[in-house]
């Protein structure tokens, strides 16, 4: 009676541990599924003249894109955060996913005049509050954290365990998907952060040689790269400067197009940064592809 009782007992351990197993590689591919197949823009949302965010006219501009996506990043103005619960729910009734960035300490005072508000450098009550908002709006599926590699003295794998862990204990599906520069993406990183991230948002500058905005013929060839430390299950989503950059000047549309037509055939999603007005020419670029892609994958 003993034995068959130590049997039973262990027996159900066996089992609690498989199906747990079995649960966390669910909620895995559930992070995974959510952030496959994405195109929208980032930042660059329109704001009333008070400094809100002009949700409406946010919403409008991403349907008329046929964005299925958008990544909301908090940092421009202490009622972003605020804002995008209210964003949240309209979202969700035009089938958009959503996103949410968080500007690391190298983009923080005193290197910049804002904070991520109003949590400001408390990762781990972002991680938190986000978690939580995401079991209320099932529209937000993924967060980043913006410049990440650049700052990773600071989000030691230690401490990103704990922040995952948090996330995890209140909504195991929300993907977390860091803002990943190519000569960041090393063995080593790959290595000490394997397990780390959901996926990578990788902003092409053409990195492995000569960084700039002016040639899309290194996409393939870097996601590649990527694909080979990360591995196969983790998705590599391109983020296209459709915004210059401070020290790589501006991109032209035709660039812009040419990168999200290569982050579009050899990565998992393509994000346009920034959102551009409705009159611009890259906009326009955006419009078009989106409107293929959509046609392609209704």
């Amino acid at each position: 009676m003993f034995r068959r009782d130590l049997f039973s007992m262990g027996a159900a351990v066996l089992l609690v541990a498989a199906t747990a197993q079995q649960g966390l590689g669910e909620s895995a591919a559930d992070r995974t599924a959510a952030i496959r197949g994405t195109w929208g823009t980032y930042a660059g949302e329109p704001r009333a003249m008070d400094g809100r965010v002009d949700i409406d006219r946010l919403l409008n501009e991403l349907v008329d894109l046929k964005a299925n996506t958008y990544h909301w990043l908090i940092w421009h103005a202490a009622t972003d955060w605020e804002d995008l619960q209210t964003f949240l729910p309209a979202a969700r009734k035009e089938g958009i996913r959503v996103w949410v960035s968080l500007v690391p300490p190298s983009e923080s005072p005193p290197q910049t005049k804002n904070y991520s508000e109003p949590f400001r450098l408390d990762y781990l009550r972002w991680a938190e509050e986000i978690a939580r908002l995401s079991v209320r709006e099932p529209s937000l599926v993924a967060w980043s954290i913006d410049d990440y590699t650049h700052n990773l003295r600071y989000f030691t794998p230690e401490k990103m365990r704990e922040i995952l862990a948090a996330i995890s204990r209140i909504n195991p599906k929300l993907a977390f998907v860091p803002c990943s520069y190519f000569p960041a993406v090393t063995p080593k990183f790959a290595e000490q952060y394997r397990g780390l991230f959901d996926g990578l948002l990788f902003p092409y500058r053409h990195e492995s040689s000569g960084a700039n905005l002016t040639d899309a013929g290194l996409v393939e060839d870097e996601v590649a790269k990527i694909r080979q430390l990360v591995g196969p299950d983790v998705p590599v989503l391109v983020d296209v400067y459709a915004t210059g950059h401070s020290r790589l000047g501006q991109s032209t549309p035709e660039y812009v197009e040419q990168v999200m037509m290569a982050g579009k055939k050899t990565s998992d999603g393509v994000l346009v940064y920034c959102h551009q007005n409705p009159s611009s020419k890259k906009y326009a670029v955006a419009k078009r592809l989106f409107h293929e892609w959509a046609e392609k994958n209704p």
